[in-house]
């Protein structure tokens, strides 16, 4: 077929595409799907017109029709010219440009008015896929139609095809004017309601509404579609998020009772009892080995999960022999055995294999106390099922505490354990941000305490979310001791649990502050939490009791901003934290900070935060980064002489 001004004279909509997409020709029809004028589509790709949802099965179909010489037909949703898109059943197919010799793809809109059904199975796909259910509304004729997506929703209705009023009186009396107001909406697209229905068999149910305008075909009748799902699962939801919680804490409070009887081993002795007793339970281990160096020979002790063969093995061995765990010690470089048969190669026991025992394939972490460069103490080891190995953030944490037990040997050693244990405790409960946290740039700053020998609560965090954004929170839990600093780390901890399944900044401060206040929490800790899209620097904010925010810009200026929110964490019970969202412009930045940063003995908050924000201000000005900003700041606390740990995080979107 010619690819002449013929296969342009159409009712419907029709184009002729080059072989990569970009629009030669167009008729009328296909502009006005398209939503803008014909001269403005030519020399334009047909997929950037579209839809994100749409343009997968374009380039498919676009795909389909230039390659093969067989016809390709695809549904396709048009963004139209008023309220309502269009769907439209297309095809696609090469042609040839006469004048020229140029191959082209023939794009046209074919006539399914007499099967105006398959254009609705993309939705039904799509819906049943989301566990949504689909429907179709005629508000003139007052009638809802079920289309499908998930079946088991389909059973709240008991037939296909029901009058509106009769769906109506179904809704709970509170919220009828909502459902109605949403069949009825004459936008493209209207927000999630919530409603109860009574359905026949299960009583009341709790479901949640959104409907969108389509147009069946070009020229074809307009509808209202919606989808609803089943919310009434929400409370066994949050059952099984307070159940992760629940064991995210637990894990959080073995490993802060392990980092806190590290820190209150006063003799070698007490420091292996610590290790042996605690180590493999709170890492998901089920056996544990401490080994020390003395004279450059090792010293052997082990719990009753390791074999006993395993730890002779390694009584006496040479600090300079070629097995994992005495060249872990030597070089500071951790180790893994990932499996049984691995092990037996290399543990040093020419019989080890034959003496294994019975029970699941065995891995083995081994952690040198001291990293590399440093005089050689000692390591410990775990070991797993290999079938549930520990995480990558398991092993770099336990890093983390084997470095504080190999400060505490030092520490005991020189009797001076409990002054340096304590700041090491404070920095294991802090995390490390991404490396790359793509359209921002972000800095941290933390300070101890210089008030005598106590450590604080104060705490920051930075990691991404389900849904691509980044949560971003600062924090002071109450007191300057090491409670204060396992408090901060449990608080943090539930923080991360609870935004892994709700990540709004409102519902997970209700969520901490429910979680504390069930427990009785002996302490109080204030927050700031940010929700940020690095794609549109969208922020969602909420604050528990903290100091406000700083949002600086380029040109030297500065805003305190105030975000709504309620009172500290762990006090009051039934706290809702409204949230507050706002837009961060490229190139502006937010500043986070504790009180200990912008309140001092000689300082009031007001003059303190208008210092700190001039000081962004003037950074972002002089076109200094973010670390530069952060140093800019921190120096300023020094030089009033702040006895309280300060923490200072600051954000940049690029």
């Amino acid at each position: 077929m010619d690819a002449s001004d013929e296969l342009l004279q159409r009712a419907t909509p029709s184009a002729l595409l080059t072989l990569e997409g970009v629009i030669r020709r167009l008729n009328a029809a296909m502009g006005v799907a398209l939503g803008t004028s014909g001269e403005q589509c030519v020399g334009r790709c047909f997929i950037d017109l579209l839809s994100e949802d749409q343009r997968i099965p374009a380039r498919s179909l676009l795909a389909h029709g230039a390659t093969t010489k067989r016809l390709a037909m695809r549904v396709l949703e048009f963004p139209g010219s008023g309220d309502a898109s269009v769907v439209c059943l297309v095809e696609a197919r090469p042609v040839t440009d006469p004048a020229v010799g140029e191959r082209l793809v023939w794009l046209h809109s074919l006539d399914a008015r007499h099967d105006l059904g398959a254009l609705l199975i993309p939705f039904d796909l799509a819906a049943k896929a989301a566990g949504l259910g689909l429907y179709m509304c005629s508000p003139d004729e007052h009638q809802i139609e079920w289309l499908g997506g998930e079946p088991a929703l389909a059973t709240l209705f008991p037939q296909a095809s029901m009058s509106l009023p009769m769906v109506i009186r179904r809704v709970h009396p509170d919220d009828r004017k909502d459902v109605q107001r949403l069949v009825r909406s004459s936008v493209g697209q209207s927000p999630w309601i919530r409603s109860r229905f009574h359905t026949e068999h299960d009583g009341w149910r709790m479901l949640a509404g959104q409907t969108r305008r389509i147009r069946l075909g070009y020229g074809g009748p307009e509808r209202v579609f919606g989808v609803i799902r089943d919310e009434s699962t929400v409370e066994a939801h949050r059952k099984d998020m307070l159940a992760a919680v629940s064991a995210e804490r637990q894990r959080a409070d073995e490993i802060a009772a392990f980092s806190s009887a590290l820190f209150s081993a006063a003799t070698e002795q007490e420091l292996q009892q610590v290790v042996l007793t605690r180590l493999a339970a709170a890492f998901g281990g089920f056996g544990a080995l401490f080994a020390l160096v003395d004279d450059g020979r090792l010293r052997v002790s082990s719990d009753a999960g390791i074999p006993m063969w395993q730890a002779d093995a390694l009584l006496g061995l040479p600090l300079d022999e070629d097995r994992p765990l005495p060249r872990a010690i030597r070089t500071g470089e951790p180790q893994f055995i990932a499996n049984q048969e691995e092990l037996s190669r290399c543990w040093p026991s020419d019989t080890s294999g034959a003496q294994a025992p019975p029970g699941p394939d065995v891995a083995m972490s081994i952690t040198p106390l001291s990293p590399p460069g440093d005089r050689p103490l000692g390591a410990w080891a775990v070991t797993y099922d290999s079938k549930r190995p520990p995480s990558l953030e398991k092993l770099a944490f336990m890093t983390t505490l084997a470095d504080l037990a190999g400060q505490a040997l030092r520490r005991i050693r020189l009797q001076q354990a409990h002054v340096e244990l304590s700041t090491a405790v404070q920095q294991s409960m802090l995390p490390t941000l991404p490396e790359h946290l793509p359209g921002l740039e972000v800095a941290v700053r933390y300070q101890p305490s210089r008030d005598g020998l106590d450590i604080g609560g104060d705490w920051y965090d930075a990691f991404f979310l389900p849904d691509g954004a980044v949560a971003l929170e600062i924090g002071d839990a109450q007191g300057h001791d090491v409670d204060a600093a396992v408090f901060m780390g449990q608080v943090r901890s539930s923080m991360r649990a609870i935004a892994a399944h709700e990540p709004e900044p409102g519902t997970v401060l209700t969520r901490t502050n429910e979680l504390l206040t069930t427990m009785d929490a002996p302490r109080f800790a204030s927050c700031t939490m940010l929700h940020i899209d690095p794609r549109d620097g969208q922020v969602i904010g909420t604050s528990a009791g903290h100091v406000p925010l700083l949002h600086a810009r380029d040109d030297g200026s500065h805003r305190i901003r105030t975000l709504p929110g309620g009172p500290v964490l762990g006090v009051l019970p039934d706290i809702d934290y409204p949230e507050e969202t706002f837009i961060l412009e490229e190139g502006t930045a937010l500043v986070m900070v504790t009180d200990g940063v912008v309140e001092g003995p000689g300082l009031t908050l007001e003059d303190g935060l208008e210092r700190a924000g001039t000081l962004a201000g003037r950074a972002l000005h002089d076109r200094l980064d973010v670390e530069a900003m952060a140093d800019l700041i921190l120096d300023a606390v020094v030089a009033v002489d702040h006895l309280d740990d300060v923490a200072v995080l600051v954000i940049r979107r690029t």
